[in-house]
């Protein structure tokens, strides 16, 4: 590790867990607890939301996708801002009569204890299963830049999330969100601006993905086998959309922690329209160029791939004399270490099989 990385580590934790002391010590009942005592900001419940969607398991599986195929994929989003509408009109106001502290209060006063029972039970097995997926994706790169073992990188994360969740209580968990949100950000800033670099320039990846048509966001095909179709898209989305922000606690609590029903809509709306958006539109363009250079420097260590995705990621040689090395010998041991068939293996192989065959 360099000199700031540890820097970025060692004031990431601290801080993490200073904002859990802070909040805790101002902790007055359960309300306050669990609900921020309905007075957290919307646009800091948006923000939250949008950290709470994305985990690495996201930053490590959407370049696959789009490395593989194409950015249709991205017709997803359009049915989630239809689910967050209906959300938004029919859910929310049921779940802002009375006191109600969970999304299965409301479920259990309208339909009864055995639905409650159920639609909680259901609620804490998945959400098990799928945070213990996403506590070991996050624990990898932790394990990698500190040279930990991962069951002691697994366990460092459930301690520092255990401690500012279980005594900040909410809010600290969505001021938390945005601490991690803003650091997300600027890594894949710092991340798109380096993978440019290794694919020659913007200019030349998109032109490049452009002319083996991987820059198709739209399919308007009726059909049963393909992933992703604008229909699928609208009708999927919707539909996932408004069983994970209209039922889900962890998106429900956080709405419910809001001054409003009507801030409650801002937050889940304006997660889409003023963040998820752009984010997405971001992130598709993101792929591509990090695709391009992970195949790129793939292929600095590698015999030189088959693949015409893989012929493609290489910029023209007047923008590649600045990135290729002499290959007199092997490589220095620093280069080994940061750029090792190993290590650029794992990155190409985030873009996906293509990127390796």
């Amino acid at each position: 590790m360099r000199p700031l990385d540890c820097i970025v580590m060692a004031a990431c934790g601290p801080a993490l867990l200073g904002i859990g002391v802070y909040f805790a010590r101002r902790q007055r009942d359960a309300t306050d607890y669990f609900l921020g005592k309905h007075d957290l900001p919307w646009w800091a419940v948006m923000l939250s939301i949008v950290a709470t969607e994305t985990s690495a398991l996201t930053v490590i599986s959407v370049p696959g996708i789009a490395a593989r195929g194409d950015l249709t994929f991205l017709q997803l989003p359009f049915g989630y801002l239809l689910g967050r509408v209906g959300v938004a009109l029919w859910l929310l106001p049921g779940y802002f009569t009375g006191r109600q502290e969970t999304a299965y209060t409301r479920l259990g006063t309208r339909f009864g204890a055995p639905t409650r029972r159920l639609a909680s039970g259901t609620f804490l097995a998945i959400r098990a299963l799928g945070d213990s997926v996403r506590v070991f994706a996050t624990a990898i790169p932790l394990a990698i830049v500190t040279h930990w073992s991962l069951a002691t990188s697994v366990l460092v994360v459930i301690c520092v999330t255990l401690a500012y969740t279980w005594g900040g209580g909410l809010k600290a968990v969505v001021w938390v969100d945005l601490l991690q949100l803003c650091i997300y950000l600027f890594g894949a800033v710092a991340t798109l601006w380096a993978a440019s670099r290794l694919a020659g320039g913007f200019g030349h990846a998109l032109a490049r993905a452009s002319a083996l048509h991987k820059l198709r966001v739209v399919d308007f095909h009726l059909s049963l086998t393909e992933p992703y179709t604008l229909l699928g898209g609208l009708v999927g989305g919707a539909m996932l959309s408004a069983a994970s922000h209209g039922t889900d606690h962890l998106i429900v609590q956080r709405l419910l922690a809001t001054r409003s029903l009507r801030d409650a809509r801002l937050a889940l709306v304006g997660c889409y329209a003023q963040v998820d958006g752009e984010a997405l539109a971001a992130e598709g363009l993101a792929d591509i160029v990090i695709g391009n250079g992970a195949k790129l420097r793939l292929a600095e260590f590698l015999p030189p791939a088959e693949s015409d995705w893989a012929d493609a990621a290489r910029p023209p040689p007047t923008a590649r004399a600045h990135h290729t090395r002499a290959r007199a010998g092997p490589p220095p041991a620093s280069s080994v270490r940061c750029g090792s068939p190993s290590s650029t293996t794992s990155r190409a192989s985030a873009a996906g099989p293509a990127a390796i065959r």
